[in-house]
């Protein structure tokens, strides 16, 4: 055996790694039967460079949409500019409140094992500026990603590049006509800058970003266009972690079916990889079938809850789907 795909096939057989591999084949049956797919990403996978194997997907026609946090976003262009600038630090788990000075102190920011410079935040946020202002000008109106997207289209921007441009998702979905929803995007480096530009004066004002409820009306629209209306299965969903990008993205049914007052069908597949545990309250770590209950899913639902590390588990279950 040569492959990832034989290789889980012949290994994956009980427990989690049973759970991944058939979460990995239902995906696979979803697309063959006509049904669309949207990931959504948590956490810092753009950081974890996910991206080089999740642009891979998105290229292969086995992503259709995404949602992700604004951090997902901007974290996918830091690496493209700055990837050989950033240090690992193997034993983060030994650092001192001290050494974590150090790092603050030399503009490191830590990511885990990973420290982003914040030489490459202002390098981007130059070109941000740049983008708002301009889009501020001309009365235009973008999605954060739409956004970057015209930062990455900027010729000049090339020369900076520290790793191949095909390893970044967000280039592939650019390319691809892929949609990206960034839900509570000022929750993240840019989105704070963003805000910052705005009252030193630097933007006018901030209706050039589009707020999330614009957002989740474009998602809701591009539901409708692509659930198949029961000649195909409807779209499905693979959720990488927890958190804004999964609840924002998998609400769109409810909200067509219970306030929009509009029969359409379920999310046509769910899989979760998630390290979070089911608890009191928590979202994370919540099992699939509580969704039914929030008519995000039906009781009939393909559904897998894969409880592991996703930057381990998500690159696996990527490449048996793209017969690696």
């Amino acid at each position: 055996m040569g492959s990832v795909r034989d290789f889980m096939d012949h290994h994956f057989r009980h427990f989690n790694a049973r759970e991944a591999l058939w979460a990995a084949r239902a995906y696979e049956d979803h697309l063959a039967a006509g049904g669309k797919m949207l990931v959504s990403l948590a956490g810092a996978m753009s950081t974890g460079e996910l991206g080089i194997i999740l642009a891979r997907m998105i290229r292969a026609g086995k992503v259709h949409a995404i949602s992700c946090t604004g951090a997902n976003l901007e974290e996918d262009v830091f690496n493209l500019l700055a990837n050989a600038e950033y240090e690992i630090i193997p034993s983060w788990r030994e650092l001192s409140a001290d050494d974590e000075q150090a790092l603050y102190d030399r503009g490191m920011n830590r990511v885990t094992d990973t420290c982003i410079p914040e030489t490459v935040m202002r390098h981007l946020e130059k070109r941000l500026v740049t983008a708002w202002r301009s889009a501020s000008e001309a009365g235009e109106r973008r999605t954060p990603a739409e956004h970057l997207w015209n930062v990455l289209e900027d010729p000049t921007l090339a020369q900076h590049f520290q790793v191949d441009s095909s390893h970044s998702w967000m280039f592939a979905a650019k390319e691809m006509g892929v949609p990206v929803f960034s839900p509570g995007w000022e929750d993240s480096t840019t989105g704070n800058m963003f805000a910052a530009n705005v009252m030193m004066g630097n933007v006018p004002d901030h209706l050039c970003v589009k707020t999330g409820t614009e957002q989740f009306q474009s998602l809701i629209e591009w539901y409708m266009e692509n659930h198949g209306g029961g000649e195909r299965p409807s779209v499905g969903f693979f959720q990488i972690g927890g958190g804004i990008a999964g609840d924002f993205a998998i609400c769109t049914v409810p909200c067509i079916i219970q306030d929009l007052q509009t029969e359409v069908p379920f999310w046509g597949y769910f899989a979760q990889i998630t390290d979070a545990q089911a608890s009191y309250g928590g979202y994370s770590g919540a099992p699939a079938n509580e969704k039914i209950t929030w008519g995000k899913l039906a009781r009939d639902t393909p559904r897998f809850n894969v409880n592991s590390d996703a930057s381990i588990v998500a690159p696996l279950m990527f490449g048996y789907i793209l017969g690696d």
